[in-house]
């Protein structure tokens, strides 16, 4: 069975954890600003049926937690942002992809996204509340597959947290104003900075310099899986 009674301790198995643990990145959907995504509660259901499990070992309960905390995502500490907006109305303005980047912490497949391999001059805002992200003078080619920036338009313009998702330890952007997911930062960008903002397409719009200021241009299509870095 799932769980073991040794004394005062309840293990579970690890075998078993480690694998939902996992099972919560690829089927997450968690909000920005909510506490518990749907999946974090489909394990917790799954936890209380006490479904059977070969027996490979025994791992005490608070040591699950531990590693719940682990595999189920970004560390953020900020739960408001100057800016918000009723999911609804999201749902209805942005593309299943936009949504599904910008709110559920999701990812673009590679080499797929509009602004991958994007060169015109201009500025990247951010897709929900249109502020100003990047500049195209940042832009590089970073053979990734995601749009890449080696720095910021400005500092306040993007707040960072950490990641442990995938058992991984990154660190994800996300705009500073409305906390929409951006992508991550690594620091294996060209100088002067150093960094790489890895950012997905569907996350910004583009506003084009010169006459076509006025114009922008959003990311579209069906929300898809991503793979690498992002």
């Amino acid at each position: 069975m799932l769980l073991y009674q040794s004394g005062s301790y309840t293990y579970l198995c690890p075998y078993k954890v480690m694998c939902w643990c996992l099972d919560i990145r690829l089927t997450q959907t968690r909000p920005v600003g909510q506490k518990l995504c749907s999946s974090e509660l489909h394990l917790m259901y799954r936890f209380k049926q006490g479904l059977s499990a070969a027996d490979t070992g025994r791992l005490p309960a608070n040591i699950v937690l531990l590693l719940l905390l682990l595999f189920s995502g970004a560390c953020r500490s900020k739960k408001t942002w100057p800016v918000s907006f009723p999911q609804e109305e999201l749902r209805k303005r942005l593309t299943p992809k936009q949504f599904h980047v910008t709110q559920e912490r999701g990812t673009e497949s590679a080499f797929t996204g509009e602004f991958t391999y994007h060169k015109d001059e201009g500025t990247y805002h951010c897709v929900v509340c249109g502020a100003p992200l990047f500049s195209s003078d940042s832009k590089f080619d970073s053979g990734s597959g995601w749009p890449s920036f080696f720095d910021l338009l400005k500092e306040e313009s993007v707040s960072l947290a950490d990641d442990f998702s995938y058992g991984l330890h990154r660190v994800e952007t996300t705009c500073s104003q409305c906390g929409a997911h951006l992508g991550h930062l690594f620091d294996d960008g060209p100088k002067p900075t150093g960094k790489r903002y890895c950012i997905n397409s569907a996350s910004l719009a583009f506003q084009a310099a010169g006459p076509d200021e006025g114009r922008a241009s959003a990311s579209s299509g069906a929300a898809t899986s991503g793979k690498g870095d992002l």
